[in-house]
């Protein structure tokens, strides 16, 4: 089986899908020459619109049932200029790629992942930047699919992870394949064959579907319009009018130089009124600015719980710190996208670099990487609980030391989480000088009954006869399971 069936095996290529029909690939002659005659650069630059009204959004949707996402892309890039859109949205996607990452499988190929870590930024960070996939998270959010590149780097020995603007997307239902248009022609997209990373989050059939676009495009919508119709009220309304009253009988001339004097009121303008003239203010006494607060807070509402699954604070407050990102998104939000994204790059990104660092025989052991999305632990609980449970068995040891019996510490500890291998191992390989007034204490009297094979001193004479019938039991146990006689106590003391 060669490298690249490999490949796109590991990224589950369908076994129906078949060559494409049209489109040169990345590696073709003419997409190479046209990449080098614009200095590397595929995408074509992206669109704007900077005015939407519903109707857009509906003929989006119209559009996307035929497999194309140009429009919801757009839209959504316009949307990303709203403050608390895009601010939760970079708490979940540029918080999620910061989090702490775990690498498994074999560890040589962990460490060279890792490579650079303590210093500036690993293999790993360079072969997928923070920046890049964060991107990529958010278009998997928003549009369901996002799509990057590979690009070749010089000097080294893997490429590097670019994020594409989605709007050149595009799914040929007849082909079950995606294309992406690009300066060379519309290129068919091999996911996993080394050159492109597919993301598709909202699935594997119809992905948009399952993106957020709709509802958060609604509200976006919404609340522009809003905002406009706000600052036009406060253009037109939020100044009070300037009304002047000229007295009867005034000429025209009178009348025409009063009217100059009041449009011509400014900051600290006076006035010195004939008998018969006056000048007011009209205020608008209307509560219409209400109705467009309303709406905004009810958009932002909408954006925040799309997102976030809840509402969280949108202050750029301790919300947005890394360590908090648990607090302002929802936990299985957070996990779903993780996990998405992790899946995407163990599967497309990270076997080919293994292939071409190490040869096609090394892609059965490929490493994998994951996200620790658990929340941080309160450490002053986590200790609190622990001068807890110490105490509490201490007092148990205590309590049970009255009836020769003893707590399972080990049980214990396991109870609580607490981990003992290390006082374990320390306390088997150095012992404990006591001295002998310090071993006289810890002996309880029945231990020192059963030390001279006499039996425990029980609360009920019928237990004091089966304390008996073991105790005559006892004397037949090895030397080396009895505890030390008395007598050699007293030789201590």
């Amino acid at each position: 089986m060669g490298i690249l069936t490999q490949l796109t095996s590991i990224a589950g290529r369908s076994l129906y899908q078949s060559s494409p029909v049209s489109g040169a690939g990345l590696d073709s002659a003419s997409v190479i020459a046209i990449r080098k005659a614009t200095g590397g650069q595929l995408a074509l630059p992206p669109i704007v619109q900077t005015r939407w009204y519903r109707e857009q959004l509906e003929r989006a949707e119209q559009r996307t049932a035929s497999g194309s996402i140009k429009d919801a892309a757009v839209l959504m890039n316009a949307a990303r200029k709203d403050g608390v859109l895009a601010g939760v949205l970079a708490t979940r996607t540029d918080g999620l790629v910061r989090l702490p990452k775990r690498f498994r499988g074999q560890q040589d190929m962990v460490d060279a992942l890792e490579m650079g870590h303590e210093s500036v930024r690993s293999v790993f960070d360079e072969l997928c930047p923070p920046s890049e996939i964060a991107l990529l998270a958010g278009d998997g959010i928003t549009l369901g699919v996002g799509i990057a590149e590979l690009m070749p780097i010089e000097g080294r020995d893997y490429p590097q992870l670019v994020r594409l603007d989605p709007a050149y997307l595009q799914y040929v239902w007849a082909e079950n394949r995606w294309y992406y248009s690009s300066r060379a022609g519309r290129i068919p997209i091999e996911p996993g064959n080394g050159k492109w990373v597919l993301y598709t989050p909202g699935g594997r059939n119809n992905p948009w579907e399952h993106g957020l676009w709709r509802p958060l495009g609604s509200a976006f919508i919404r609340k522009e319009h809003a905002s406009y119709m706000k600052d036009n009220w406060e253009a037109k309304l939020a100044n009070p009018a300037r009304v002047g009253e000229a007295p009867l009988g005034v000429t025209e001339e009178q009348s025409n130089a009063f009217f100059s004097m009041l449009a011509g009121w400014g900051i600290n303008t006076t006035f010195l009124m004939r008998p018969g003239y006056s000048v007011k203010l009209l205020e608008s006494n209307g509560r219409g600015w209400e109705s467009f607060d309303s709406t905004i807070e009810r958009c932002d509402k909408e954006m925040v719980i799309a997102i976030a699954g809840q509402v969280v604070t949108t202050d750029g407050g301790a919300g947005f710190q890394n360590s908090d990102i648990h607090k302002s998104i929802r936990a299985d939000l957070i996990k779903s996208t993780a996990d998405s994204l992790a899946y995407c790059i163990n599967t497309q990104v990270i076997p080919s670099w293994v292939a071409t660092r190490y040869g096609e025989d090394a892609l059965a052991y490929c490493p994998s990487v994951e996200w620790d999305v658990t929340p941080p632990k309160d450490r002053n609980s986590e200790a609190s609980s622990m001068q807890m449970a110490a105490q509490a068995l201490e007092q148990l040891t205590q309590a049970f030391a009255a009836h020769g019996l003893v707590p399972d510490a080990q049980q214990f500890a396991d109870r609580f989480g607490i981990s003992v291998d290390a006082i374990r191992s320390a306390s088997s390989s150095t012992g404990i000088e006591l001295a002998p007034t310090d071993v006289a204490r810890v002996i309880t009297v029945n231990e020192a009954r059963r030390s001279q094979g006499l039996s425990d001193l029980q609360a009920s004479e019928t237990q004091m006869g089966t304390s008996r019938l073991s105790s005559s039991r006892s004397e037949e146990l090895p030397t080396s399971k009895r505890v030390p006689a008395v007598s050699s106590l007293h030789n201590l003391l």
